[in-house]
This record gives C-alpha cells, sequence and structure tokens, in this order.
C-alpha cells in the first residue's frame, strides 16, 4: 500500500467499491440495485461484488461465475474482513490482482506498461490500472489499444460523473496515449533471486543487500566483456562491503537468457578450480610459520617435489627473487616449495576454518597440487577468504539478506596481513588501469578453463571470474588479461576508496640470517624435520598476566627440543639473543602468533590469548 500513488487508490476504490470503508465484505445496496436490474431487464446489468469479494476470487483458483459461488465468495468476503483491516485486503489485491498475460500486481502491470514504479501516476495511468483487471485480456494495450482506450474512457466518465474528477481533467487524461508495447520488465540479480525465493518460497517479499545501481552497471559490464572475449563465455562478479559482509552486487552470468553462455547457471556458487588465486594465503602462512619475509629470498628453478614437477605459466625460470616478486609474478615452483614446507593439508584445513568450501576429486587427500588450483571452491569463497586481507588477518562471512554476518575464524596474524596486502598493493595492473588503486591477485586454472581476478581497496572486495560455465578451455584466457579488466572496471564503476600505502618490508640483509635465504633451509628439496616445539604458551590458551596491583608480568615462553634462533611476535622479530629455549616476552592483551625457528630452519608456531 505504501508504494502505490494514494490516488490510484482513491479511484480504485471510488469506481469499483464507494462503500468499501464502510461494509463488512458485501454491499448490500449493491447487491440489491444489481438484482434489481436483472429482475427487470431480464439480464445482468451491473455487478455486485466488492473488492473484498474480488479478493477473495483472486485467492481461489476457482473462477465460475454462478449464483452460488457468489455465495460462496460473500460469505468469504465476510470472514475476511472479520480477520484482516482494509488496509490489508487492498495489499492482497493490488499484489495478486491480473493485468494482461502473466502479469500479476499492480507494481508489475507499471513497470510492464508504464516503465515506473506505483508511487507517481498520471491520472490516465491510474484510470487505465483501475479498468483492466474486470477484463485483463480482452483490454490489454499492447494488443488492443482500442479496448483498452475505451475501458479507460468509462472509467474516467464514471469518475467524472461522481464529482470524484473534474470533467477537464477526465478529457485530458482521456487524450494521453495508450502504452503500444509491454516494457521488459528489470530483471536484476535474477540468480540470487532465484536462490532467495527456492529458499523461502513462503514469502512475498524477500529484501536483500544489494546496490541497485551497481547491480545494474556491473551486469551490462559484464554483458560487454564476453562479447570481447569470445562465443559461449560467461562472467560473474561478486561485490562485498568490507565492514559488514554485506554483498552489494552478485552478477551470477553476463546474459540471463542467453542459453548458448549457459547463463542460467550462477556462476558465483559453481565450484570451479581456483588457479593460483590462493598463492597469497600461502605465502602467508609462511610468514607466520617464521619461514620467510617480504624479502626473503625463494630460488625459482627447476625442481621436482615427490614426483610433482611445477612450471611457471611462461615455461622460463627467474633464480633467486625476494617472496614479493614471487608473489606478484606468481611463479609456481617457489609458492609449491612453501607449500612443501607447510603441507598441503594444513593449507586446505585452515581455509576451510577460515569458511571456505575446498573441493577435493574423489575424496582425495590435499596434495601439493592445490597450491595451483588443483580443487575446487567458489567465487563467493574467494571473496570471502580475500576479506581476511583486507581486514587485518579476520575474513568476513558475506551475505545478501542483511543482519548479522557469518562467523569466520581468524586465517591470518594482523601484520601477516599487512605484509600480503602490501605485496599485492605493488602488482602491475591491466593496460590502462593505475597501479596501486586495490590490491589484488589473478589465477588461471589448468587447461585455460577459468580466469579469476580478486581485490580489494579500503571498502570493498571484489571478485571476478570469467569462462564457460560448461568448463571446455578457450584459447589464451588468463586472468590478468580477462578477468583483471573487468576487476579495475568494476572498481571505476562503484568508486575507489583508497587503501593506506603499506609500510616498506625489511631489507633482505637486515633480515634475521634463517630468514635471507628460504632455500638454506632445505635439504635436497625436502623440509628438513621439526626438532623443535612450543611448550608455553599452549596452542589457543588464554593466558593471564595482570598482578593484583595492576601491573603486568612478563610472557615466559619455553620450547623443547632445539634451542631457537629466531623469536617473533605477530611475525615481528623479537630482540631477543639466539641460541635460546626460553624468553620473557612483553604482551599486550589481545590475540598474538609466536613463531619460533631454529638455526636449521625448524619452525613451529602458536596462537593464543592475553587476557
Amino acid at each position: 500500500m505504501a508504494e502505490v500513488d494514494p490516488r490510484f487508490v482513491d479511484l480504485l476504490v471510488a469506481y469499483e467499491d464507494k462503500r468499501f470503508a464502510t461494509h463488512l465484505g458485501v454491499d448490500p445496496l449493491a447487491a440489491g440495485r444489481a438484482a434489481f436490474q436483472a429482475a427487470t431487464s431480464g439480464r445482468l446489468v451491473s455487478g455486485a461484488s466488492t473488492l473484498t469479494m474480488q479478493t477473495v476470487r483472486l485467492l481461489t483458483e476457482r473462477r465460475e461465475r454462478t449464483f452460488v459461488r457468489k455465495l460462496e465468495e460473500a460469505a468469504r468476503a465476510i470472514q475476511l474482513e472479520r480477520r484482516l483491516d482494509k488496509d490489508d485486503i487492498l495489499t492482497i489485491y493490488l499484489n495478486n490482482a491480473p493485468y494482461g498475460g502473466n502479469i500479476e500486481g499492480v507494481r508489475a502491470a507499471s513497470l510492464a506498461y508504464f516503465g515506473r514504479e506505483p508511487a507517481r501516476l498520471t491520472l490516465a495511468q491510474a484510470a487505465l490500472l483501475v479498468a483492466l483487471p474486470q477484463s485483463p485480456e480482452t483490454r490489454r494495450p499492447d494488443r488492443f489499444p482500442e479496448a483498452a482506450r475505451a475501458a479507460r474512457a468509462r472509467v474516467l466518465d464514471r469518475l467524472a460523473e461522481r464529482g470524484v474528477i473534474s470533467a477537464r481533467d477526465a478529457a485530458e487524461a482521456g487524450r494521453e496515449a495508450i502504452p503500444a508495447e509491454r516494457r521488459s520488465v528489470p530483471r536484476l540479480a535474477p540468480h540470487l533471486a532465484r536462490q532467495l525465493v527456492d529458499a523461502a518460497p513462503e514469502r512475498r517479499i524477500h529484501e536483500t543487500t544489494l546496490e541497485r545501481d551497481w547491480q545494474a552497471a556491473l551486469e551490462r559490464l559484464a554483458a560487454e566483456r564476453v562479447d570481447l572475449i569470445g562465443p559461449r563465455v560467461s562472467a560473474a562478479i561478486l561485490v562485498a562491503d568490507l565492514r559488514n559482509g554485506e554483498i552489494r552486487a552478485s552478477v551470477g552470468a553476463a546474459k540471463f537468457l542467453d542459453a548458448g553462455r549457459a547463463g542460467y547457471v550462477d556462476m558465483v556458487r559453481a565450484v570451479r578450480s581456483p588457479g593460483s588465486t590462493l598463492k597469497p594465503f600461502i605465502y602467508g602462512l609462511a610468514m607466520e610459520a617464521g619461514l620467510i619475509a617480504p624479502m626473503t629470498l625463494l630460488e625459482d628453478t627447476p625442481r621436482t617435489f615427490a614426483g610433482y614437477e611445477p612450471n611457471n605459466f611462461d615455461d622460463t625460470f627467474h633464480g633467486l627473487v625476494t617472496a614479493t616478486e614471487a608473489l606478484r609474478q606468481s611463479l609456481n615452483v617457489p609458492a609449491i616449495a612453501l607449500l612443501d614446507a607447510l603441507g598441503a593439508t594444513r593449507l586446505a584445513v585452515r581455509l576451510q576454518e577460515a569458511g571456505a568450501r575446498v573441493v577435493l576429486p574423489g575424496g582425495a587427500e590435499p596434495s601439493l597440487a592445490i597450491g595451483l588450483g588443483g580443487f575446487g571452491t567458489r567465487l563467493i569463497d574467494l571473496a570471502e577468504l580475500y576479506t581476511a586481507l583486507a581486514r587485518d588477518g579476520r575474513p568476513i562471512g558475506l551475505h545478501a539478506t542483511g543482519g548479522a554476518p557469518p562467523v569466520r575464524n581468524r586465517l591470518l596474524s594482523e601484520r601477516t596481513a599487512a605484509a600480503v596486502s602490501g605485496i599485492l598493493s605493488g602488482m602491475l595492473p591491466p593496460r590502462n588501469a593505475r597501479p596501486g588503486a586495490i590490491a589484488y591477485k589473478t589465477g588461471t586454472s589448468y587447461g585455460y578453463r577459468d580466469g579469476w581476478a580478486v581485490g580489494y581497496d579500503a571498502r570493498h572486495v571484489i571478485a571476478v571470474w570469467v569462462g564457460r560455465p560448461d568448463g571446455t578451455p578457450i584459447a589464451s584466457l588468463t586472468g590478468w588479461t580477462d578477468a583483471a579488466p573487468i576487476l579495475f572496471d568494476a572498481f571505476a564503476r562503484i568508486g575507489i576508496e583508497r587503501r593506506p600505502a603499506a609500510p616498506d618490508p625489511v631489507a633482505t640483509a637486515e633480515l634475521p640470517p634463517p630468514l635471507r635465504i628460504f632455500g638454506q633451509r632445505m635439504a635436497g628439496g625436502a623440509p628438513v624435520g621439526r626438532s623443535v616445539s612450543i611448550a608455553f604458551p599452549p596452542a589457543d590458551a588464554s593466558v593471564a598476566l595482570a598482578r593484583a596491583d595492576g601491573e603486568r608480568d612478563p610472557l615466559v615462553a619455553r620450547v623443547l627440543g632445539a634451542p631457537v634462533d629466531v623469536w617473533l611476535l605477530d611475525g615481528r622479530p623479537l630482540a631477543v639473543p639466539p641460541n635460546r629455549r626460553t624468553a620473557q616476552l612483553d604482551v599486550p592483551p589481545g590475540e598474538h602468533t609466536l613463531t619460533v625457528v631454529t638455526a636449521d630452519g625448524a619452525s613451529e608456531r602458536v596462537t593464543f590469548k592475553v587476557d
């Protein structure tokens, strides 16, 4: 009711049921008049159905107009009036009244015939909408314009006779053109709409967190881009607010009605290979484990890991490179070397704990191939994972219906997330894009089947997928050439809020010796066996350091096994002499990560909380 022009409601009541406000479901005066006219003329001259009776008819599937059926409708109308107030009855009528073809409800009719919301209608438009439900098929303005014009004129004339409108206004409204065709009803976010309706089919209104203008702009962007990439290509775009996890745009496919592109498939939630988009998390976990720092040198040379021999995308190798360069260039061998040291299962478990879907073929165990996209996940999962990089290591669940976001576990420490974000902020942008505007990473799945790009500024995360929904390869498709331009264009259309500049990383020569060259702590390409474990604080423990006098005791950390060469708190080296098994640490309240590294490169890490 609140979304409909009040004048239209007044005209409807005045024309259809002028005593609607006072009767109890049946209008005795109208019924008596109709009966008298029928008896004296031998035919039905006028009806006696009130709006309440018409509403009853709309709520039932029986459409016959017999005397017995009229009596049933009258009885049901009286029952309806006892249960609902007048506004509720009008709302049901306005939501269900037929307006020709498959159009039901005044809002759908107003959009289809006039291209506007029903909140503001001209007198001519309101009169036509009053006239259509009495005979919606024979008065359709797009098929029978003269019948529609005549029906509208009858409404205007009767309202003028009753003094509801002036004769002059009725004449002017009668000269207004009849709409010649049905307009396309807005079909924004059809995949998300279908998902919400399937989840709660009993609800008539589903409110979302989408920004209408952004959704429309990004649907156009996806449609424009796939035409340039090739036939049967689709694209998906997801935009979410980093503050509360609310989804602002969800483009499930480039063209929803294009069967050749399988536009009905929602690629925001389809499981696909993520390519290299997970490399930032491999580097982040390696930093937390004390294996590397941003300027640690790694070897990019031909290597074999238990029979697995990764190659770089361009089939070349670069020798010694910093971790920053290796991640920005998306080199495969350094990433797999780090994952080999961390353990593939460790990466898979951390991603799942953070809320991501990790789908392995046939229930297989995680292998090193997952570092290069050897498993399945969804675009919405990638977007959630990247919120951890943008939000100091703690991801936020994404949702499109408001309320509290789904709970997610911390993925990285604050310091590590900042270090990885600093690296991604220096990624080379696509042609004609401004460098440093966003932090982002691209990925390409095996066989050129999927192109990805995920990025974030200070306010939003955007994830993009490009490919064919049926999984067939596309020659020369890559995340950088095809998905990244869409990502940067999407940010340009919603507006970029720049992130604070990342601090410069510690130079390689200034790092502790075990962190200068990653390869030195490896023996024959295999990780050195663990020779150290943290005895205190225990993993996931809460430690109380406050004294009764208000002062705080230091945290005394202890390790078992080999003495420790490097102590790191939240990824930051501590001033502890080498070759120690204990250390007194000044730790503020909150959640922290303690990492220790021995001289031979063994490491251990625990996360704990100081109350």
